[in-house]
């Protein structure tokens, strides 16, 4: 555990039913926004609720929507480009982790100075010069709350992510109408990555006071929330909960960071665009499992927090069970389990260990430590 430590947060934050209403307030001032998503999201009518209340405001605004999922880093580029040609002076984002982390990135990029493929090598010479609100519209990614954007690089075949503490959001607004029609498939996949980055932050060697606080807390709440959250679309009250939950996590990443989980899933997005909530669930068991005997008096502590009824267990019982909590959801939402069902050819495995390998910034944070051979092994259990 670490013995310095610090946390940052969004300046403000809105949460409840019905706290879009609060949107107006947090606009004024603002001569002309820029509203990020996709249209996806437009399709879906989550964007009204937002441009009907920026309407009721007199606050002029342009639609910035052209991002497809798991952008590259020079389709993110092609949008902030479109935001600096706009005229605005605020960023809005409703959306998942890909349209938060691009409006994040263009709060940086306003200037001609760098472009976000510079800033995949130094992302501490950028600087936020436009303020930005983040309406998330999944309860998973926690993209509202860090200091990254994910973006993938096709050269490399990786996802990359850009850490500067500036991107941290100005404000936050999680409104249960934002995600209470979301479709169960991406409910369920978006909500194990928020549970992929509350066990990763407990249990990595940069966890602290401040990590864990959030990071409990954020297990509490996935672990117990996230079936009915999905299953269910007028169970209000989980999905609230797994929206704080989401959000914690997320702020547990800015104060500790994930692990082997992420590291290893980075190059199934970036090669063969396997959604990050789903490559997370499909290594989340396996690195859980590896990790388990370095990582076994954290997951006790977990248990004796988050896992309700109580037995009485072992230390060792106490880990296995959290375990078992966490693979009953996997199977319970349906989340796919092996790279087969993507067509990911088991020739590709060096490949794989590789490019895994590569995510040293992540690797090093993982309690047990990963070699290739362990990376290798971990994979040849979901080919």
């Amino acid at each position: 555990m670490l013995t310095q430590y610090s946390l940052k947060m969004p300046k403000q934050v809105f949460g409840g039913e019905n706290s879009l209403d609060r949107l107006a307030e947090c606009l004024q001032g603002v001569k002309k926004a820029a509203v990020f998503t996709d249209a996806g999201i437009e399709g879906a009518g989550l964007l009204e609720p937002v441009l009907s209340r920026m309407k009721n405001a007199d606050i002029p605004y342009d639609i910035l929507k052209d991002l497809p999922p798991e952008p590259t880093y020079s389709q993110a580029q092609a949008l902030v480009d479109a935001f600096k040609s706009s005229g605005c002076d605020y960023i809005i984002a409703v959306g998942g982790g890909s349209v938060m982390d691009t409006a994040k990135l263009a709060s940086l990029c306003a200037t001609d100075e760098y472009g976000i493929r510079e800033l995949l090598d130094e992302p501490l010479k950028a600087r936020k010069t436009i303020k930005t609100l983040m309406i998330p519209t999944t309860a998973g990614t926690g993209a509202e709350a860090t200091p990254n954007a994910i973006v993938a690089v096709p050269e490399k075949e990786l996802k990359v992510g850009i850490v500067n503490p500036e991107m941290i959001a100005d404000t936050v607004i999680l409104d249960p109408e934002m995600i209470k029609k979301l479709p169960r498939k991406i409910a369920a996949s978006t909500g194990v990555d928020a549970l992929c980055h509350a066990i990763e932050c407990f249990t990595g060697n940069k966890a602290n006071p401040f990590s864990d606080i959030f990071a409990l807390e954020a297990l509490d709440l996935i672990l117990n929330n996230i079936e009915k959250a999905c299953d269910d679309p007028e169970a209000i009250q989980e999905k609230i909960n797994m929206q704080l939950g989401s959000f914690y996590a997320g702020i547990a990443i800015t104060a500790s960071g994930t692990t082997a989980v992420h590291a290893l899933s980075y190059p199934l997005g970036g090669k063969y665009h396997i959604a990050h909530g789903v490559s997370n669930a499909i290594l989340l068991m396996p690195v859980m499992r590896f990790n388990e005997s370095a990582c076994r008096e954290k997951f006790a502590a977990a248990y004796d927090r988050c896992i309700r009824p109580k037995k009485h267990l072992d230390t060792e019982g106490k880990s296995n069970a959290v375990l078992e909590k966490m693979d009953g959801i996997v199977k319970h939402l349906n989340i796919p389990t092996s790279l087969a069902e993507f067509g990911v050819p088991k020739e590709d495995l060096e490949g794989l260990v590789k490019a895994g390998m590569e995510v040293q910034r992540l690797l090093t944070n993982n309690m047990r430590e990963v070699t290739a051979e362990d990376a290798r092994k971990i994979y040849q259990e979901v080919l």
